[in-house]
């Protein structure tokens, strides 16, 4: 029997950086319409629905057929998001993925690539994925490190440039177990839960990075490394990067 998996879109309109990303126009259709036609590409997905706090954002999705939540605008990250929404389904579901709503070039492969190792390990909690690091990516704040273990697990997630504390790239090259981190997880269901009920830790908070609250509860997140390169929008000058890449392809 094939795993029921659920496909939520966090969906925010009060983003601090950029309020309204959601329904910012690429080629004059919306970016949560964008991220709506990758993720339903994926072949794992049994059902697809949008996260929001925002009835105008819940119009542009339900136009487009896709079904829109409505979960409180209080709710403190994009996991509650997710939780909220699937609670307020009222489905059961063997594995929920947060797909990202402010990637507006997701692909359904890149899901299917994230899901199939949750489904094939009954004991793993989480999974997220990772791309090879660049030197630039290495002492960005904003660029988030990931270094794992040698069955592909986290270790730790930082901002800072782990794990060239005292060794610097330049003298040993970049190294096989550090990777930059893409902001896509799928949780078993039954850990979501547990992870949406438990405080943020300390690690959270001094990093600001909600993963290291799974890792403080001992949770195992494998880590899938792809080529397949992020493009997040973050400020209305990412707008045009992405057009620019959409002109290519």
């Amino acid at each position: 029997m094939k795993p029921s998996v659920l496909g939520v879109i966090p969906a925010r309109f009060a983003s601090t950086r950029f309020p309204g990303k959601p329904l910012a126009k690429i080629q004059n259709r919306e970016m949560i319409l964008w991220v709506i036609e990758g993720a339903r590409q994926s072949q794992s997905l049994s059902e697809l629905v949008v996260a929001t706090d925002d009835l105008r954002i819940a119009e542009v999705v339900e136009k487009a057929g896709c079904k829109a939540v409505m979960t409180d605008a209080r709710l403190p990250t994009g996991t509650d998001r997710i939780f909220s929404a699937q609670k307020i389904l009222g489905k059961k579901f063997d594995a929920v993925v947060n797909i990202q709503g402010d990637e507006p070039l997701v692909s359904g492969a890149l899901i299917d690539t994230l899901v199939a190792p949750l489904m094939a390990d009954p004991t793993l909690e989480m999974a997220t994925l990772a791309q090879p690091l660049v030197l630039e990516d290495l002492d960005s704040l904003n660029s988030v490190k990931v270094v794992v273990n040698r069955r592909s697990e986290a270790l730790y997630f930082s901002r800072f440039s782990i794990p060239f504390s005292r060794v610097r790239p330049a003298s040993v090259g970049l190294i096989q177990s550090s990777f930059k981190h893409v902001g896509m997880y799928a949780y078993k269901t039954s850990f979501l839960a547990e992870f949406c009920q438990t405080a943020p830790t300390e690690l959270e908070t001094h990093e600001s990075l909600e993963q290291l609250r799974a890792l403080a509860m001992g949770a195992r997140i494998k880590v899938i490394v792809v080529n397949e390169k992020s493009w997040g929008v973050d400020t209305p000058e990412d707008l045009a990067k992405i057009e620019d890449i959409l002109r290519l392809r």
